[in-house]
């Protein structure tokens, strides 16, 4: 049963979608802070709200889409939030007043909000269950490959090129998500065949994986750190220019790791990848706070890569492991509306920290963070095995 097959047409089709929404996620997270400064003449702190604006709206909306799929079907409603999500990416080229940006971001978050909810269903759906440690891994992976395209292609288009140019190309980069997603397939289930359409709180949120989701906020809320203010950050240290490459060994190391940690997680458990991801990140934000030349930048690069790659796929297969499999939308809806709201709250946190007390300590207290919440997870995981004895 090992050996059940992953890539199906409909998982590489999943894979493909989800790539393109996630660089045209990464690749304006990454250069709209840059856009607000340089081309809108807007402080830190504003740039932190278009990051914490987009995410505010996904959380809003998150907790309503496991309902909205088990009531109007996954793919249906995959495929109306990519098309909106498309209308959403043109209007950048179109709109310039920082307010009017703040507006787009708000509702360009909804979309973005049921599409990843959809995708990471359908996905769950269309693994087979004793490799599902494995598949969402996989799945993630292109979650990953986005880290690194999504700014490498953003910071050198406005490098060489411009802001509008950019905007295009994420466009077209969207364009090619949609048509990917025409040829996914719905798996049926016999418990889907009957669907209650009024809502109760065990709808917005999945009781089961409300435990493992709120550690994974605390992982996000570090983890904002790096997402928001990285390109920031490297410009401040005159690396901007090496930005592009701090995400692809980022990226890379994920992509070299994923394979085998997934494995791991599926044979040995998941505490033997998390608790090394969680050293491997501490060390990773602790190189940033000192860094001080060009191969620190890019080994904290390597370090965290490591450590995100291992704990987010990680605690998402926890979450839907701890869950019955007729409520997989619920369960990813709960993950995300939890680890997005850790990504927003740390944007904008990070962000009054980082003017106030400066990058390095924003870098360092993000690293405890991480402590702490590896410390929890070790407490939790000795409290299960005491239980179970």
């Amino acid at each position: 049963m090992r050996n059940e097959p992953i890539w199906s047409k409909s998982f590489i089709s999943l894979f493909c979608t989800n790539l393109s929404v996630f660089i045209v996620f990464y690749g304006l997270v990454s250069t709209l802070p840059l856009y607000a400064k340089d081309v809108l003449s807007k402080t830190d702190k504003d740039a932190g709200l278009l990051m914490s604006v987009f995410l505010l709206s996904a959380i809003l909306v998150r907790p309503f889409t496991g309902k909205i799929l088990d009531v109007y079907g996954k793919r249906k409603m995959l495929w109306i939030g990519l098309v909106l999500y498309l209308a959403c990416t043109i209007l950048y080229y179109f709109i310039e007043p920082f307010q009017g940006l703040l507006t787009l971001r708000f509702v360009h978050g909804i979309f973005f909000s049921l599409i990843t909810t959809a995708a990471g269903s359908l996905a769950v759906d269309n693994i087979p269950v004793t490799r599902r440690g494995a598949g969402l891994g996989y799945y993630t992976m292109s979650t990953n490959l986005a880290v690194v395209l999504g700014p490498l292609i953003g910071l050198f288009i406005i490098q060489y090129y411009s802001f509008d140019i950019l905007f295009i190309v994420m466009s077209f980069i969207m364009i090619i998500g949609v048509v990917a997603s025409l040829s996914i397939i719905q798996k049926d289930f016999s418990y889907a065949a009957s669907v209650n359409e009024k809502f109760a709180f065990g709808d917005l949120f999945e009781k089961k994986a409300l435990p493992v989701s709120l550690l994974a906020s605390v992982i996000s809320f570090s983890y904002a750190s790096v997402l928001s203010y990285l390109s920031i950050y490297a410009q401040a240290k005159d690396l901007l220019e090496l930005a592009s490459t701090f995400f692809l060994i980022y990226a890379a190391v994920m992509l070299v790791a994923r394979p085998f940690t997934g494995r791991i997680f599926d044979e040995k458990g998941p505490k033997f990848v998390i608790i090394p991801g969680f050293i491997s990140f501490i060390i990773g934000l602790i190189m940033l706070a000192f860094m001080d030349s060009t191969f620190v930048f890019l080994v904290a690069g390597a370090f965290l890569g490591f450590g995100y790659g291992s704990i987010v796929p990680s605690f998402q297969t926890l979450a839907m492991q701890a869950t019955d499999p007729e409520r997989s939308g619920y369960a990813t809806a709960t993950f995300f509306t939890l680890f997005d709201s850790g990504l927003a709250i740390g944007s904008f946190v990070f962000g009054l920290i980082a003017i106030s007390y400066g990058y390095q300590n924003m870098y360092l207290l993000s690293a405890l963070l991480m402590l702490i919440a590896s410390i929890i997870y070790v407490l939790l995981q000795r409290k299960k095995i005491e239980t179970v004895a």
